[in-house]
């Protein structure tokens, strides 16, 4: 049994992930993110709590990097918290621990982003423009 339950915080937008993330219940997570992206630009990071998720197959994790690019679009990020031990071992083998910011808990995901206030999301308008910057 999968759930996810989508919290509006001041800081962003969490999604409590509880139960086996996999091929039958990567549509929950699939609309959960689709629910994030309705807020649109401006409304903070999104903050995957996986503390309760049990499993994650690769179907999992392709909805998890599905979310990342339309997010990155709005100049948002996607970072998971919380990872479970088998899951962030996986991550690691595979790689996706350098494509996925990962942080202990939710508080540490979202306080990951407030020193870093010129960053933007790769290969959103404003990385390009703070890119032109740059290199002017």
């Amino acid at each position: 049994m999968f759930s996810v339950q989508v919290v509006r915080e001041e800081r962003g937008v969490v999604l409590v992930l509880r139960g086996e993330l996999d091929f039958e219940s990567m549509v929950q997570l699939d609309e959960a993110g689709q629910e994030a992206l309705a807020l649109g630009r401006g409304a903070g990071p999104v903050v995957a709590d996986c503390a309760a998720m049990a499993f994650c197959d690769s179907s999992g994790i392709g909805a998890m990097l599905r979310l990342m690019q339309p997010l990155a679009e709005q100049g948002r990020v996607l970072r998971l918290a919380g990872v479970p031990a088998a899951v962030a071992r996986l991550f690691a083998i595979t790689g996706l621990d350098r494509i996925f910011e990962v942080h202990p808990d939710r508080e540490q995901a979202f306080a990951a982003g407030r020193d870093r206030r010129d960053m933007v999301a790769v290969g959103s308008e404003e990385s390009a423009q703070l890119r032109e910057r740059q290199n002017s």
